[in-house]
């Protein structure tokens, strides 16, 4: 009898760690997902368990790393603005308007949410799930970009790996001028948008990056976004 309660007890001791775990979990993640869109990736582990009301160890035992508890968080969500903004540009009867929709929404997004602006620079490239979603919304842009061009409205020289080194930019001017001007970026893109009608366009001083150097471009960047 004795060893019957004894295994009923265990058991219901199980139960309750596994109810507290899921718990924790929730509250992490609801914590984490608030202040990535306030402050962005980087913002320390232990503020996030101290929003959440749980120790930082209680955070790593049930997450691991930066990058799992990102991707468990932000993938999801990323990927559904992405996606949207992608629909809407390829909606776009006209190409050229389809393009400037597309840089114009990321870019908003960009300011308005740190997060979108660590996930479009791939800040953290170790989430496995969320580099996957990079991978996808890049495939998805260079279709953007290639329409415009067909159409003979965006210049010939223009590459996905300059949408990229367009989006760090934005990144920077957007984080920078957050309180000072917050919609500064906006009079930046429009600048350059203007600049990429082909009727404007004239001989580049460079090469264009190539993915590889795009890679270590944001990565050097990631200690000042």
């Amino acid at each position: 009898m004795r060893d019957h309660e004894g295994r009923a007890h265990h058991h219901q001791e199980d139960d309750r760690m596994r109810a507290d775990a899921q718990r924790n979990r929730e509250k992490l993640r609801t914590a984490a997902a608030e202040l990535f869109r306030e402050r962005g990736f980087q913002v320390p582990l232990k503020e996030i368990a101290r929003r959440a009301g749980v120790s930082h160890g209680t955070l790593y035992n049930l997450f691991g790393s930066r990058e799992a508890l990102i991707d468990e968080v932000v993938t999801d969500l990323a990927a559904a603005c992405l996606d949207e903004i992608a629909t809407a540009a390829l909606a776009h009867d006209d190409p050229w308007d389809g393009f400037v929709h597309y840089v114009e929404s990321v870019c908003a997004s960009q300011a308005a949410d740190p997060a979108i602006s660590d996930v479009v620079t791939r800040r953290y490239p170790g989430a496995e799930r969320l580099l996957a979603v990079c991978d996808k919304a890049s495939g998805v842009a260079a279709r953007i970009i290639e329409r415009a061009q067909r159409a003979g409205a965006l210049r010939a020289d223009f590459t996905n790996e300059d949408l990229l080194y367009i989006f760090a930019l934005n990144a920077l001017l957007a984080r920078a001028a957050a309180d000072a001007a917050p919609d500064a970026w906006r009079r930046g893109i429009a600048f350059l948008l203007d600049g990429l009608r082909p009727g404007a366009a004239h001989p580049l001083p460079t090469a264009a990056l190539t993915p590889d150097q795009v890679n270590r471009v944001m990565a050097n960047l990631a200690g000042t976004l």
